[in-house]
């Protein structure tokens, strides 16, 4: 057998960073970080493309344990990010837990001796908890088009972004006008020949407020801890007025729209252009973009935006559903990542060998977006319904955080064994909050998005107010699981 562990953290980025940090704090060496890359980062390693940047507040997008008074601009570029990962690992003596490139093929959990088994690239493993911590960004989605197969130029997606490959004067393809694209089609339009750019509906996009930082408020929150706490709760606080709009209240919502149409006016001269980038749905249906360079990028004269779709590809030609052939010679996706069928459920075997995939083939739910009925010990960071289309997601980790931790120290207890939540609370928790997101934009707000299953129900949103989801995972509600006493001796460390 191989090593056995007491937690095993599947991911190095945000979540599997954070519960390691946290495990830590407490006193507690006996973990394992499990990552398939070269290094930490998770989201932040992978996503490299030109302009990548977070659309969160640096002040906010960072540990509330471990603050970052360095950023050099109100909205944090991806190498920084990376950078502050990287120092967190690194300052907290997390790296010697980590083993790179060490990518997970099946975990499974074993009934008789109450632990769970893990088949890694490196060997086996046996842990009595698993956090898995795989990021929602982290599996890229490729488009379906008839015959892209036989395309003959290069093809990559922006979170594999080929920087070895020159696009100086190529006429280039698009697919996509997400939150990937808004931010790198702006850096490379300027060195391509000509730009295909094929939107299937138009985001709704406002100002980009970000700033350099200045020295004296870097000097201020190094020496002054307290100024910085109090920007990032001013921060946190302001975004969560948007919830209102998301919510229903019109008048938010109206003005919200009125920023981004005004937007779109001052940015965008032609009127027929203009047309074809306004969205017909409510703002905040699809996530909401920011940016002051996407609009002129898309004007100028070498970019073209389609809106009749793609019907094939043939060879080194895309041709639009109108017909209209296009030469093309790189193909890029910025067509997003699978996020509503977590493809990490494909890897995950709980109670009678039952795959965690089919467990969620008639929807993915977990309760408190955290546990997962028939998966004991198993503990799922930004899982269903942890999502935020308005705030930052690393609350919602840190939230998630104190459930966790509160679980494992119970599982620290000798009676203890397994800790398994039972199917009415998990039920009782996702009729809750699917009831919550009725009337939202999320749902009701006239558009498709990442946000919905193929059955049209959000699973991947938080409906409420962060603050509301932190009072719910502030502790482990032991009362609806079944808690499980020894029933093997225990494996040796």
């Amino acid at each position: 057998m191989g090593d056995h562990v007491r937690v095993a953290i599947v991911g190095a980025g945000f979540g599997g960073l954070g519960t390691a940090a946290r495990l830590k704090e407490r006193g507690d060496e006996d973990f394992v970080v499990l990552e398939r890359r070269d290094d930490v980062g998770g989201t932040w390693l992978a996503n490299a493309y030109p302009g990548c940047r977070c659309d969160i507040p640096s002040h906010l997008y960072s540990f509330s344990f471990a603050p970052n008074p360095e950023w050099s601009e109100t909205y944090s570029p991806q190498p920084e990010i990376w950078a502050y990962l990287r120092r967190v690992a690194e300052e907290r003596s997390l790296l010697p837990h980590i083993r790179f490139g060490c990518d997970v093929a099946a975990m499974a959990w074993d009934d008789e001796a109450q632990l769970w088994r893990l088949d890694t690239s490196q060997g086996e493993l046996t842990a009595q908890a698993v956090v898995a911590a795989p990021g929602g960004l982290s599996e890229p989605r490729d488009p379906d088009i008839p015959g892209l197969a036989t395309f003959t130029g290069t093809v990559f997606h922006s979170a594999t972004w080929d920087h070895d490959h020159d696009l100086g004067g190529e006429r280039v393809a698009v697919i996509g006008t997400g939150a990937s694209a808004i931010q790198f089609v702006p850096k490379i339009q300027p060195e391509v020949g000509r730009l295909d750019l094929y939107q299937r509906t138009p985001p709704w996009i406002t100002p980009h407020r970000n700033r350099p930082i200045r020295r004296a408020e870097h000097r201020l929150y190094r020496t002054l801890p307290a100024a910085q706490q109090a920007v990032r709760a001013t921060v946190w606080a302001l975004r969560e007025l948007i919830l209102l709009g998301m919510r229903g209240n019109l008048r938010v919502r109206g003005a919200m729209e009125k920023l981004a149409l005004d937007h779109l006016r001052k940015q965008v001269p032609d009127p027929e252009l203009r047309t074809r980038l306004t969205p017909d749905y409510a703002i905040g249906c699809k996530r909401i973009l920011v940016s002051d360079d996407y609009y002129p990028a898309v004007s100028a004269p070498n970019v073209d935006l389609i809106t009749d779709g793609i019907r094939e590809v043939r060879g080194n030609v895309v041709v639009a559903g109108d017909g209209t052939e296009r030469e093309v010679d790189t193909l890029i996706f910025g067509t997003g990542f699978q996020v509503t069928n977590f493809p990490v459920a494909e890897v995950i075997r709980g109670r009678g060998g039952r795959l965690l995939a089919d467990e969620w083939a008639d929807g993915v739910e977990a309760h408190r977006g955290t546990t997962v009925t028939g998966f004991p010990n198993l503990f799922v960071l930004t899982g269903p319904n942890t999502g935020l289309g308005h705030n930052s997601m690393v609350y919602m980790i840190e939230s998630q955080l104190r459930y966790v931790l509160d679980a494992l120290e119970r599982l620290r207890a000798a009676d203890v064994a397994a800790l398994d939540v039972r199917p009415e609370a998990q039920r009782a928790w996702n009729e809750g909050v699917q009831r919550q997101m009725e009337g939202t934009v999320w749902v009701d707000g006239g558009c498709s998005s990442w946000y919905l299953d193929p059955r049209g129900r959000n699973v991947t949103l938080w409906p409420h107010h962060t603050f509301r989801f932190r009072e719910r995972v502030r502790r482990f509600d032991v009362e609806h699981y079944d808690v499980e006493a020894p029933r093997a001796a225990p494996v040796a460390a």
